[in-house]
């Protein structure tokens, strides 16, 4: 059985991006405002927002059904982001050992994970404001940069190859988050604040 290379960094500053360039891995040289390295970078920040809400939702106190689904679920999807980020990383045609990938499977899963929680929540009648709590909140704020991170993906998409898998595993994922943010604030009892049309 071959054994896994496991990764060690020595040093965190390099000095290398210090003119405005950076490496994909394969060693090609880019700028950092070019769309490839703009996508994997808004899905590094998604990644971040989901370590602030387990964060929160590891406090004591917090209903343990919560806590424990959140523990369960957000590490799991934190490490596919860094699997995402890895292969958009990847410059295109390059291939290497132990290439990190996303499937139909962890779409799948996803989507599990939604109609479980949907079977205790209402449907709703409006659109929903965020909020609701602290973590359903933070869930919330995720969402949205999931969404920003698949607009970059479509973009980048249409200009160079990209895992066909990544654009349906983050289009899942920010309904997950909605869903589980409403399924956070019912287990909380929270109040969904729902959209008033035509305030004065």
């Amino acid at each position: 059985m071959k054994r896994r290379r496991s990764l060690r960094i020595t040093k965190v500053y390099t000095r290398t991006g210090d003119a405005g360039q950076t490496r994909l891995a394969g060693g090609q040289s880019v700028w950092k405002d070019t769309l490839r390295v703009e996508a994997y970078g808004t899905v590094d920040e998604l990644n971040a927002v989901l370590g602030v809400a387990l964060a929160f939702a590891a406090v004591r106190g917090m209903d343990k059904r919560v806590r424990a689904c959140l523990a369960a679920e957000l590490p799991r999807v934190q490490s596919k982001l860094f699997d995402i980020g890895g292969m958009l990383a990847t410059a295109p045609g390059q291939q290497f050992a132990n290439m990190p990938r996303v499937t139909e499977r962890d779409v799948a899963r996803l989507e599990q994970l939604m109609d479980a929680c949907q079977k205790e929540l209402p449907p709703l009648k409006e659109f929903l404001l965020p909020g609701g709590g602290g973590v359903p909140a933070l869930l919330h704020q995720a969402r949205t940069v999931c969404r920003r991170a698949e607009r970059v993906c479509v973009r980048l998409a249409r200009q160079e190859p990209v895992d066909p898998q990544i654009v349906p595993y983050l289009n899942r994922l920010s309904d997950a988050l909605f869903v589980l943010s409403r399924w956070v604030t019912r287990r909380t009892k929270g109040a969904e604040a729902l959209w008033q049309r035509n305030l004065d």
